[in-house]
């Protein structure tokens, strides 16, 4: 039986990272879900590398793509595996 969400083509069976601090961490993942009010300090992604440095979201915010790196100032979300 496959996990497959058929969204966005996240495996949940895959998991996530919960991200609670402001060191950076690195991996893969396809989805970070704010689930807090955050700002970011840094990411790294296929679509924006550093455009979203000091950028605040909202609790439920949802970024889709491939992130290899992510750096809070505030708050924690879960980053989901590739």
């Amino acid at each position: 039986m496959s996990s497959y969400s058929g969204v966005w083509g996240i495996d949940y069976a895959k998991g996530a990272e919960f991200i609670a601090d402001t060191a950076t961490h690195t991996g893969r993942w396809c989805a970070i879900q704010f689930t807090s009010n955050s700002q970011v300090d840094a990411v790294v992604s296929n679509w924006v590398n550093g455009g979203l440095s000091g950028h605040q979201f909202d609790k439920g915010t949802i970024l889709y793509g491939v992130f290899t790196s992510i750096k809070l100032a505030n708050g924690h979300c879960a980053a989901y595996r590739l």
